[in-house]
């Protein structure tokens, strides 16, 4: 029998299903709403490609209040009622204004999944799995980009000029369901303690998490002595989290700099440039979204075995030789195929790395208090960032046109200092409680 904990996790993990076919559906629209409305690359880059990822650092920079304020449970109801008005607003949209409009709405949905979720999810785990589970959402994100691949190959001739809409539309069925799924889900303990002064519901939770294996007024007692250790701490950026802030601001950095949302936001431009077709490239676009939900699946069984840093390590090695590939490739003109393989290889080093560990690390290293604004820094540094390189993608590809060498020359520069990053500086924190992984990184 599954147990209730594992079922919330999963309703909770499946706001990533939502984030992911959102933030890759729009590569399928992105060709015929730029013949159909006749933008200009910036325009198109920011009004269109990037619209939704300026919601999603919005949503990420101020989803601690309502993940805070009225809980984890309401914020991700929220979020789920965000995405099937997003969705809807979009398909229907008549002009590139309103369109943004509605991108926009569901870039804060995005933005706000990206803290709330993983909280929630870190919150209800036990430690020896919280990195498995927390993986959960992160496999959602990734079955989610593989479904708005698949769901964007299928639409491609369905009808015609107004293929996009029904790419976009689609979006509210999966929405409107887990809006549903949310409301049979309760709170953390964490914020019943911390926020509600709730002992009561706390306790009711963490028995049905635990049974009989963990004494559950232990559990309370932990979270209100590592509480009162912290002093009610309620800045951000202080002297004291320094250390955190700089692991959080870094890791987020690293995985946008990979380009992935680069390559994931134009990956059938990218493969056009290489020489396949519009439906050939729509098509290999599928097997991206297959190896990365494979290689995340990989993850999700080696981050509590391995941990956190030697994944990390290991993705920065294939990041390096995969994007040095890419480059090469383009450079010297090789095969398409010899590209696709290498990009393939490039989203196979990012599941099994930065797309397995990001959120499970930046949940895990901030106070319990502080643990919502931080997730916040950290997923609004990510997005920033995803932004801005998705913003300047259609001048980059205009300016590169059909030999776009020297773009994954850069990213593959950048993960080199990953690679040193997570070796010298980030730390393990596998199978510790958050309480315990917070006093290990002050300490050093």
């Amino acid at each position: 029998m599954i147990n209730k904990s594992f079922k919330w996790i999963l309703v909770a993990a499946l706001s990533g299903f939502l984030f992911g076919f959102d933030t890759v559906v729009i590569s399928g629209a992105n060709l015929p709403i730029k013949e159909l409305w006749e933008t200009d690359p910036f325009f198109h880059g920011f009004f269109i490609m990037s619209m939704a990822l300026w919601g999603t650092v919005i949503g990420a920079l101020f989803g601690a209040y309502p993940t805070n304020t009225f809980g984890r449970k309401k914020t991700l109801v929220g979020i789920g009622f965000l995405f099937f008005i997003s969705a809807l607003g979009s398909a229907f949209a008549m002009d590139p204004y309103t369109f943004s409009f509605f991108r926009f709405i569901g870039g804060l949905a995005v933005g706000v999944s990206s803290i709330a979720a993983p909280i929630y999810i870190s919150e209800i785990s036990s430690p020896e799995r919280r990195g498995s589970l927390g993986v959960l959402y992160q496999f959602s994100l990734v079955f989610g980009i593989l479904i708005a691949f698949f769901s964007n190959y299928l639409f491609t001739g369905f009808q015609g000029i107004q293929d996009w809409r029904w790419m976009l539309g689609i979006e509210a069925l999966p929405a409107a369901l887990y809006l549903w799924m949310t409301l049979t889900i309760p709170d953390t303990p964490r914020w019943y303690i911390l926020y509600k002064k709730n002992d009561t519901a706390a306790l009711k939770i963490l028995n049905q998490i635990y049974g009989e294996t963990v004494d559950a007024q232990n559990s309370i007692d932990e979270i209100k002595s590592a509480d009162h250790g912290a002093n009610h701490e309620k800045k951000l950026f202080t002297d004291k989290n320094n250390k955190i802030l700089v692991l959080a601001f870094l890791i987020s950095f690293f995985n946008q700099l990979s380009g992935i949302n680069f390559i994931l936001y134009y990956a059938p431009e990218i493969l056009e440039m290489a020489g396949f077709a519009t439906k050939e490239s729509l098509f290999k676009s599928i097997f991206i979204g297959l190896t990365n939900i494979i290689f995340t699946f990989t993850g999700l069984l080696l981050i509590d075995r391995l941990g956190r840093k030697q994944l990390l390590i290991i993705g920065s090695l294939g990041y390096i030789m995969s994007l040095s590939g890419v480059s090469i490739s383009f450079y010297m003109g090789a095969n398409p195929q010899w590209i696709a393989f290498y990009i393939f290889a490039f989203i196979a080093s990012h599941a099994v790395g930065q797309g397995t560990v990001i959120w499970v690390f930046i949940s895990e290293i901030f106070p319990n208090r502080l643990r919502a604004k931080g997730q916040s820094f950290g997923a609004g540094v990510h997005w920033i960032f995803a932004a801005l390189i998705t913003l300047i993608g259609p001048p980059i590809i205009a300016f590169y046109q059909t030999n776009p060498w020297p773009i994954f020359s850069f990213f593959a520069l950048m993960m080199i200092l990953q690679f040193i990053f997570s070796i010298f500086v980030m730390p393990e924190t596998k199978g510790k409680s958050l309480e315990e992984i917070n006093s290990m990184i002050h300490k050093k």
